[in-house]
């Protein structure tokens, strides 16, 4: 299929590994512009150095407004079209060790930067009457998962605003949905093996193979799986979903509506 997103401009967060690399790869590969962002400029630069000019490089930390700064000075350039907001999760824990400045922390991390770019994209998106807005968030928005307390939380709350906003804008051509994933192979779920592997006194083998055993499909998800489905998230190609949040889990979520 034809995502009609040859030529468009793309801004994705958290590009230098799991599945933001995955995305922005995926993009770049139907013929978009894309933004790449992420903290290791000479890893972007090596993941990169095969797109030329279709690849535009910034370094920095997204919870620190110079890096917001200089994603809107870019951004103002030339159209853009859609963005993926992600970012790594925060540490693993139960509600009851976990501290406050932790949770000060996340806030930082998980959602309040999320809140402000989108925000910021918002005029340039309704000037133009077009736009997609994707986050990339995890099952937790649907069935918290044991020991993350943070991420339960504070994605949760990023859902909320996403779908507030997405009603607010569907009539001006903008589109926001959620990515919500289960366990895929990218660095990030390391974290979470280790956590388990911890407090069952395990090894990290056993305690994957656990993992593994729990998800109705039987392994772990691929980055390159979830891209797939982002790419056409943000592609002209879904201009009638929006307000979504959409799982990507190997049938892990037991609701009814996972």
């Amino acid at each position: 299929m034809d995502l009609n997103i040859d030529n468009q401009r793309f801004l994705v967060c958290g590009a230098s590994s799991g599945f933001g690399c995955a995305t922005a790869k995926a993009l770049l590969q139907e013929g978009a512009y894309v933004i790449v962002v992420a903290r290791r400029e000479e890893l972007l630069k090596n993941i990169y150095a095969g797109y030329g000019a279709r690849a535009n490089i910034i370094a920095g930390d997204l919870t620190d407004n110079k890096t917001l700064e200089t994603i809107l000075e870019r951004t103002s350039r030339n159209t853009l079209h859609g963005a993926f907001i992600n970012s790594g999760g925060p540490p693993a824990g139960t509600p009851l060790e976990t501290k406050m400045e932790q949770w000060d922390e996340a806030w930082q991390s998980v959602m309040r930067w999320k809140i402000e770019l989108a925000l910021k994209l918002m005029p340039h998106f309704i000037e133009r009457k077009y736009g997609r807005v994707l986050f990339l968030e995890s099952k937790s928005v649907k069935q918290p998962i044991p020991q993350l307390v943070l991420s339960n939380a504070f994605r949760a709350g990023v859902t909320g605003f996403a779908k507030s906003l997405a009603t607010e804008v569907a009539n001006r051509g903008i589109t926001v949905n959620v990515l919500a994933p289960g366990a895929h192979d990218t660095p990030a779920i390391e974290r979470v093996i280790q956590k388990q592997s911890q407090s069952k006194n395990i090894s990290y083998e056993a305690a994957k193979k656990e993992m593994e055993d729990s998800i109705p499909a039987g392994r772990l998800g691929s980055p390159n799986e979830i891209a797939s489905l982002a790419a056409w998230l943000l592609s002209p190609r879904s201009s009638y979903v929006t307000g979504q949040t959409i799982s990507h889990d190997g049938g892990a979520v037991s609701g009814l509506f996972g």
